[in-house]
């Protein structure tokens, strides 16, 4: 693909440019070791790197524009040099000119939440599918184009790979694009530049502080989504939290509110919940869900309001809806005939933890309910004390373990967790969370429940800034195999 330089620097506002303006333009990149010949180089100044340092690196390696907002102490006469006030707005607007403006071709709509972003997309990319429309999914699990899949590195990629795939969606016919907004994606503008055709709020809880600093800077990252919609767009708010108002205080779209406790346009009642299923009611209509727990109906009542806004039809709508099930890792169940009920979850916040616990609470289980679970090393350490007075008030057994610890200790963490349990008795400790899981199947009754917690999708285990294979499914199923459970 070339394109002219003056078409992708469209729409860039008190631009100083130095050096030739009539260049043919291959690729863009911000990261030095991407650029190849004839790329446009954008300097991005990161958390832990000053992308200004790898100028010459991104020359050397075939740059021939260099976006920047401070220059160089030395200009390179073959090079193309353009000062811009900030350099992720920049981005955002060369990447949608790059890539022929996809968002202007597809309806996108950005989840934004502590809990339930990806199984909320996730739910709405199996429900368009099955109802044969074109779509395209972009998640902390996996980024899907109709049926294909890629691989997913964040939970929102950049804007040069995020119009990189909207790019692709449109290629392939796709109608929407259901994606999750985090609240690092917001901060650092990777969906600046992109049309938005709806923003959805699922709730907001304590997480990422060790980011965000403290807790109003994180509602205010989220908010600034609702802040970004026009008056073409539409917003879809849980009316059930509390900072929902706040949320839309400066929103100029058109806005929607689902709920289960106040009144709302969308509004749900949970009629039954077990072990088996959701009996819901949504807008006086029943229906039951193969989908589990309360949380679930929300996921769900927000899918159902969301396509009901983009204007699908109601007829067989919940017939669809009927049938979804749970993306991987989220409250998803391993089958075995005799051993144990085993719940695999990516709750690895207070209140995830809390609603999946409350909600095996809800099925009357008849044996012990056992948590098996750890914390992220260098993130939010408040959320750990927490996290185990949680656990501590809904489980008979509490089995501590290691989760991602990265650079820290994990019996440092494990520590933390600890000190928010007030029953000492009902704690077990094995840092091997391979071993953990072996021990809590093996110990546990036919009757009781484990709950392995934290991790969820999640294939590896970050230890000492490397990531080893690691997958609770794969190490529950080949545990239960070798039991012959």
């Amino acid at each position: 693909m070339k394109k002219k330089m003056n078409q992708i620097l469209s729409g860039l506002n008190e631009v100083n440019i130095y050096g030739n303006k009539d260049i043919l333009i291959d690729g863009i990149a911000n990261d030095s070791r991407k650029v190849k010949q004839n790329f446009i180089y954008i300097a991005i100044i990161g958390n832990d790197l000053d992308g200004h340092s790898f100028i010459n690196q991104s020359i050397m390696n075939g740059a021939v524009v260099i976006i920047c907002s401070k220059i160089p102490n030395k200009l390179n006469r073959n090079v193309t040099y353009v000062i811009v006030k900030n350099t992720r707005k920049a981005q955002g607007i060369i990447a949608s000119n790059f890539y022929n403006n996809p968002s202007k071709k597809i309806n996108v709509i950005m989840v934004t939440g502590t809990n339930g972003k990806t199984t909320v997309v996730s739910l709405f990319y199996s429900l368009f599918m099955s109802m044969k429309i074109k779509v395209g999914m972009l998640t902390t699990i996996e980024n899907k184009i109709n049926n294909k899949t890629y691989s997913s590195e964040l939970t929102t990629p950049d804007s040069i790979q995020l119009n990189n795939f909207l790019s692709k969606m449109v290629d392939k016919k796709c109608e929407y694009c259901f994606m999750e907004a985090s609240s690092h994606a917001i901060d650092q503008l990777r969906i600046y530049g992109i049309r938005i055709k709806a923003g959805i709020f699922t709730n907001i809880s304590h997480d990422h502080l060790d980011y965000h600093l403290n807790f109003k800077n994180y509602i205010d990252s989220k908010k600034k989504l609702f802040d970004l919609l026009d008056k073409k767009s539409i917003a879809l708010v849980n009316n059930d939290d509390k900072r929902s108002n706040y949320i839309l205080q400066n929103c100029f779209a058109k806005k929607y509110y689902y709920g289960i406790k106040k009144d709302s346009e969308f509004s749900g009642k949970i009629i039954n919940n077990s072990i088996d299923g959701l009996k819901f009611r949504i807008n006086n209509q029943d229906i039951f869900l193969k989908l589990k727990g309360k949380f679930n109906a929300y996921n769900i009542l927000c899918v159902y309001a969301g396509s009901i806004i983009l204007g699908i039809k109601k007829s067989n709508l919940l017939e669809h809806i009927s049938e979804l099930e749970s993306p991987k890792g989220r409250f998803q169940f391993i089958k075995n005939s005799k051993g144990p009920s085993i719940l695999i979850d990516y709750a690895h916040t207070p209140d995830a933890l809390e609603n999946v616990l409350k909600t095996i609470k809800e099925f009357k289980v008849k044996g012990k309910i056992i948590s098996l679970f750890g914390a992220g090393g260098n993130r939010d350490k408040k959320k750990r004390f927490f996290m185990g007075e949680i656990a501590s008030k809904y489980s008979d057994q509490i089995i501590l373990t290691s989760d991602n610890p990265r650079n820290e200790d994990p019996l440092d963490i494990i520590n933390d967790i600890k000190l928010g349990i007030k029953n000492s008795k009902k704690i077990v400790i094995n840092v091997d969370r391979k071993s953990a899981i072996k021990s809590a199947i093996h110990n546990a009754d036919s009757k009781d429940i484990i709950l392995i917690a934290g991790k969820g999708h999640e294939d590896y285990q970050e230890i000492n800034e490397k990531k080893y294979p690691f997958d609770d499914k794969l190490v529950v199923n080949r545990i239960l195999n070798l039991m012959k459970i």
